[in-house]
């Protein structure tokens, strides 16, 4: 691609990032009106999550898979409608069930989306993916950060809530342009690739290559775990500061998050990715417990939005590391990477909600503190798997007659 053709994909899938973290946040930030509107507790919001998440997962897994048969310019174009139509459904639901089959319907259009947008970048941005996936998720912080702040005070200035969620749904359909008109990669795999891969003589390959992209998936799925355990319950956990104090809150841990990537745009290529990540995680756990049982409210707002900061470049790190591993498979990792972090968030932040009335919201809190740990734990591990697999490709491949070392 020409260097502007590259510009105006990329243009395309941050425009894909923000919107989707507008609207990602778009419920937790209403939470207080949904559930009194519709009569519900912790538990009915965690059900949302919970069908919110596994639609994000059908989207994000079938996504991929899509556009390599597909091609990117229609799946992602008719993931635009479909999130749009369920986005605007939540402000159109007249029940309480409805309301539940509009939040799947908006997941399943993102996790396509999300999936197919950190492929597009991958395909894109081949020579530095660290850079170009922490740009990328950070305009996904600019939509999550804004969407507290500006949804808050349109509430508390008398906005009802449902007419941001339609308007909401109407401005995502602008999208539906961009994919029209702006040239990128199709997406579509090689016949040949899909063939060799299908080889029956190389079963042990394949699952050496599942192997560690597994690994990296646990890391992804228990980090999301994290984040969106936070974001999500974030609101209800400063159930006793006015509704403007606990968006801001809200909004200032996904500015931590946008300032994180940003800063590790400039720098992550200069380090060895999965250490900086590792480092990053740990930095995360820290700063959430600190921020969950320090008593003062500004204190806990101030580490919260820490907390942010270290976790920020963790997701688009973590989808690096995938492409830096399978180069030619940028869609698969895309959809399979966002699918797995689905996972994560489809076990543990819906169960908040029930955990909230039996043990307490701030235990169910301190739950992401673990779950930091173990993203850096599969990370670990992940490189205890690839490194004796790369010493022996250099070594089978030094020892061959007439073979020449590569520096």
């Amino acid at each position: 691609m020409t260097p502007r053709g590259r510009l105006a994909a990329g243009l395309v899938g941050c425009l894909t990032f923000l919107a989707i973290g507008w609207t990602g946040l778009l419920i937790p930030s209403l939470i207080r009106s949904i559930e009194a509107t519709f009569g519900q507790t912790d538990a009915g919001i965690g059900v949302v999550y919970l069908g919110f998440a596994l639609a994000y997962g059908v989207g994000s897994f079938g996504g991929g898979a899509l556009t390599e048969r597909l091609g990117r310019r229609l799946v992602l174009g008719g993931a635009v409608l479909v999130h749009a139509f369920g986005v605007a459904g939540l402000g159109l639901a007249p029940s309480w069930l409805l309301f539940v089959g509009a939040a799947m319907v908006a997941g399943v259009g993102a996790g396509c989306l999300d999936g197919g947008a950190n492929g597009l970048v991958l395909d894109v941005y081949r020579d530095r993916r660290g850079r170009a996936m922490n740009l990328l998720h950070a305009v996904f912080g600019v939509g999550a950060l804004a969407a507290p702040i500006v949804v808050g005070t349109l509430v508390e200035a008398g906005v009802p809530w449902q007419a941001i969620a339609v308007g909401t749904g109407a401005s995502v359909l602008l999208l539906v342009l961009a994919y029209t008109v702006v040239p990128m990669p199709s997406g579509l795999r090689a016949a040949g690739d899909a063939a060799a891969s299908a080889s029956p003589g190389q079963p042990a390959r394949r699952w050496l290559l599942a192997g560690p992209l597994f690994l990296l998936g646990i890391g992804i799925a228990t980090y999301v775990a994290s984040e969106v355990g936070v974001s999500s319950w974030l609101v209800r956990f400063l159930a006793d500061a006015p509704l403007t104090t606990a968006t801001l809150a809200l909004s200032l841990y996904w500015a931590g998050l946008t300032v994180g990537r940003l800063v590790s745009s400039a720098i992550a290529d200069r380090f060895d990715h999965r250490r900086f990540t590792i480092a990053c995680v740990l930095a995360m756990a820290v700063m959430i417990a600190f921020a969950v049982v320090v008593p003062v409210l500004p204190i806990s707002i101030a580490a919260f939005a820490l907390a942010g900061v270290a976790s920020g470049p963790v997701f688009p790190m973590i989808v690096a590391i995938g492409g830096d591993r399978y180069p030619d498979r940028s869609a698969a990792v895309g959809g399979s990477m966002s699918g797995m972090a689905v996972v994560g968030s489809t076990i543990y932040p819906p169960l908040m909600g029930f955990l909230s009335v039996t043990v307490g919201l701030t235990a169910a809190m301190l739950g992401n503190v673990l779950l930091g740990i173990a993203c850096a734990v599969a990370l670990v591990a992940f490189g205890w798997v690839t490194r004796p697999r790369a010493d022996q490709l250099i070594g089978s491949t030094s020892s061959q007659p007439g073979s020449t070392p590569k520096s």
